[in-house]
C-alpha cells in the first residue's frame, strides 16, 4: 500500500501548475469558487499586488478586471512605499493613487478594494503589507517600528510578507527574529504569508501555529496573473479564503483579526484545523447512499461543491469494490463509491484523509461523512 501510495502521489503532483488542465479545465468558466461555511461566507481574497504605481507592469484597473474575471470578492492594492522604480516615468507623489484608481474602476462590480501598501525594508523586519490603513503617505518614515505604530494607529491589518524570499533569506527557511517577536508582542504583527506567489513555506506555517498569526497567501503579482499562473490551461493564483460574517470591509478585517482564514494553493488547502474541518465539511457532502437488493455492497455518492480536486485515502475500514484505497474527487462533480461493508447497514461511517490539505508541516486532516441508506 505505501509503495502504491508513493507512486499515487507521484502522478498526483504531475498536476500542478502547467498541468492542472487534466484534472481542472473550464477555461471559459475561471472563477475561483468555494461554498460557504455553516454561518459564514467564504470570501476570495488576493491581498498583495502591484501595479506600475511601484514595480509592476500594469494600470491599476487591470488589476480589477482580472479579479473580476477570476470572480474575486476582494483585492489589495499593496504598492511599495520605499521602492519606486518607475517614479520618473509616472511621478505621484500621492502614493493613495494607485487605490484610487484601482477603487473607482471597481465601482461597477461587487468587487471590495482595499487600501494597502507594502512596507519595504531590509530584514529584519524585511517587507510587510499593512492594509484597511487610511493615508499610505503617513506611513513614510524613516524608522521601521514607527511605521507599524502609524499602520496600527489607523487602525491596520498588518502581515509579513514572503518570509522565506530567497533574497533575504539565502536557504529559503522563514525564521523569526527578535524585531518579529517584539511586534508580535505589541501587536503591530497580526498576520504572515504562508503562500507567495509561487512559493509555500511549511517555516512559515510553523511560526504562524507557534505565535498565533493569521495565515495568508497571496499572488505578489507583478505582470500578468494569466501568463503567472498559466490561467488559460486550467491554473488558478493562490488567495486567501476569508471567512467572514458579511461580505463588506469591516466584516473581512474582523476575520482577519480573528484568524478565520484558509489559503487556496496549486490545489492545496492550507489552514488550522478549526477552519479546515468546516470548510471540508462544506466543500465534500454525501448525496445519495443505497444498496442494491440484498448485496451487502452499499454505493455512496460524493459530492465535491468546490474546485479542489480532493485526494481522499480511506481509513473507514470498509474495502472498496471499484477504487484503491486513494479516491480523486474532482473538483464541482459526484462521484459513487461501492463500500464492502459485509452486512446491511442503516448508515456507513467514510472517513478519509485528505491528501491536498495541510492543517501543520506534514500534517493532513482527517475528515469523517456519514452516509445515511435509504
Amino acid at each position: 500500500m505505501k509503495t502504491f501510495l508513493i507512486s499515487l502521489l507521484s502522478a498526483f503532483s504531475f498536476f500542478s501548475f502547467g498541468q492542472t488542465p487534466a484534472l481542472h479545465q473550464h477555461p471559459a468558466e475561471r472563477a475561483i469558487r468555494f461554498p460557504d461555511l455553516d454561518s459564514l461566507l467564504t470570501l476570495t481574497a488576493d491581498l498583495h499586488m502591484h501595479t506600475v504605481f511601484s514595480d509592476g507592469s500594469v494600470w491599476p484597473d487591470i488589476r480589477v478586471q482580472e479579479a473580476v474575471r477570476d470572480s474575486l470578492d476582494a483585492i489589495a492594492i499593496t504598492e511599495h512605499l520605499e521602492y519606486q522604480p518607475h517614479k520618473a516615468d509616472i511621478p505621484h507623489p500621492d502614493r493613495n493613487r494607485a487605490w484610487q484608481v484601482a477603487e473607482k474602476s471597481a465601482r461597477p462590480y461587487k468587487l471590495i478594494v482595499i487600501r494597502g501598501s507594502e512596507i519595504t525594508r531590509d530584514m529584519p523586519p524585511g517587507h510587510s503589507n499593512a492594509i484597511f490603513i487610511e493615508d499610505a503617505n503617513k506611513l513614510l518614515l524613516d524608522d521601521p517600528v514607527a511605521v507599524f505604530r502609524e499602520a496600527h494607529r489607523q487602525g491596520a491589518f498588518t502581515f509579513w510578507n514572503h518570509p522565506n524570499w530567497i533574497a533575504q533569506r539565502k536557504d529559503g527557511v522563514a525564521t523569526m527574529t527578535d524585531l518579529h517577536r517584539q511586534l508580535i508582542a505589541d501587536t503591530l504583527l497580526h498576520g504572515i504569508e504562508v503562500v507567495n506567489d509561487l512559493t509555500y513555506s511549511d517555516e512559515a506555517l510553523q511560526i504562524a501555529l507557534d505565535y498565533n498569526l493569521t495565515l495568508i497567501g497571496t499572488s505578489d503579482i507583478h505582470g500578468l496573473v494569466d501568463w503567472q499562473y498559466k490561467v488559460p490551461e486550467g491554473g488558478h493564483r493562490p488567495v486567501t479564503l476569508v471567512f467572514a460574517e458579511g461580505r463588506s470591509l469591516e466584516a473581512m478585517k474582523k476575520a482577519l483579526f480573528e484568524r478565520r482564514t484558509a489559503v487556496w494553493f496549486d490545489n492545496t488547502l492550507i489552514a488550522r484545523e478549526r477552519e479546515m474541518q468546516p470548510l471540508l465539511k462544506a466543500c465534500i457532502s454525501v448525496e445519495k447512499a443505497w444498496y442494491n437488493g440484498d448485496s451487502p455492497v452499499a454505493y455512496v455518492t460524493l459530492a465535491n461543491h468546490s474546485d479542489a480536486y480532493f485526494m481522499l485515502e480511506n481509513l473507514s475500514g470498509y474495502t472498496l469494490h471499484e477504487h484503491p484505497d486513494i479516491v480523486l474527487l474532482p473538483p464541482q462533480s459526484s462521484l459513487t463509491l461501492q463500500v464492502k461493508t459485509l452486512e446491511m447497514l442503516d448508515e456507513v461511517r467514510l472517513r478519509f484523509k485528505v491528501w491536498n490539505a495541510v492543517t501543520a508541516p506534514s500534517q493532513h486532516p482527517v475528515m469523517e461523512l456519514v452516509a445515511e441508506i435509504k
